[in-house]
């Protein structure tokens, strides 16, 4: 009977209480002599008490953010002659055929490396205005624009809009533009811009144009001949980091000067 008793009445389970029917202490026994007796039960009401634990659900704690940007649902029937083409869901002629070759090579040209620029954080881009003049030089002037697809997504800190490319009445490519802005809803107007070049920027890539500035070897080979990392202090706060620079320019960009 106390060995039951012991079995079901510790703390810490029946596992613990069968190891405390081993011990000879003194200490053992008077612990457990003074406790209330509990009435003995057999083995198999007390295992259906234990509940398994039960598993917490992920639902109530999880957020969805969507753009509400799938897939249109575009008018299969193709427009008159003539009539203009909405270019906020359609996708005429995308795919349907190479440039000529006149064209391919302009866009497919290399970069002159001395029309790339590196963030201080070591990124390298294109100067937009860089990468007008290539769309200029093969399709024309006029013969290329950028066309909203979406309205902008403003936030506190951002602002985000999808176009698309048209070259030569044909969409060549959709990318969804974004630009960071501080200093109130003053600063909308010059964020929105930013981010229609953000856009252009990522729709010529599928063009091949500037495609250098997303291979490794040429960034490591560029940055080894044209760019330098320096210790630059920020004159704020005095904060130190490392910066990249290009050797042609003797100073960092504020707000950060050499150290």
């Amino acid at each position: 009977m106390f060995t039951r008793f012991i079995r079901h009445i510790h703390p810490l389970g029946p596992r613990y209480g069968a190891h405390m029917l081993h011990t000879t202490s003194p200490t053992a026994y008077a612990l457990f002599k003074d406790l209330p007796r509990k009435e003995s039960r057999p083995l198999s009401q007390l295992t259906a008490e234990v509940q398994p634990p039960q598993e917490q659900s992920q639902t109530d704690t999880t957020t969805t953010i969507s753009f509400h940007d799938g897939p249109i649902v575009a008018d299969p029937v193709a427009p008159a002659p003539g009539q203009p083409i909405n270019w906020s869901d359609s996708f005429h002629g995308l795919g349907v055929a190479p440039f000529p070759r006149e064209v391919s090579d302009v866009l497919l040209a290399p970069l002159n490396e001395e029309d790339i620029e590196i963030k201080p954080d070591g990124l390298l881009y294109l100067p937009e205005i860089k990468y007008r003049r290539i769309l200029n030089r093969a399709f024309g002037p006029g013969g290329w624009g950028l066309a909203p697809r979406t309205e902008s997504f403003i936030t506190p800190k951002q602002i985000s809009r999808e176009y698309a490319l048209v070259c030569h009445g044909r969409l060549v490519s959709v990318a969804r533009g974004e630009q960071d802005y501080f200093g109130g809803e003053e600063k909308v107007a010059t964020a929105l811009e930013g981010c229609k070049s953000n856009a252009l920027m990522r729709c010529c890539k599928d063009l091949g144009i500037a495609s250098e500035l997303w291979d490794p070897t040429f960034i490591k080979s560029w940055k080894k001949k044209y760019c330098d990392e320096v210790f630059g202090e920020h004159v704020v706060n005095k904060k130190k980091k490392k910066l990249w620079k290009l050797k042609r320019n003797k100073a960092l960009d504020y707000p950060y000067k050499l150290v």
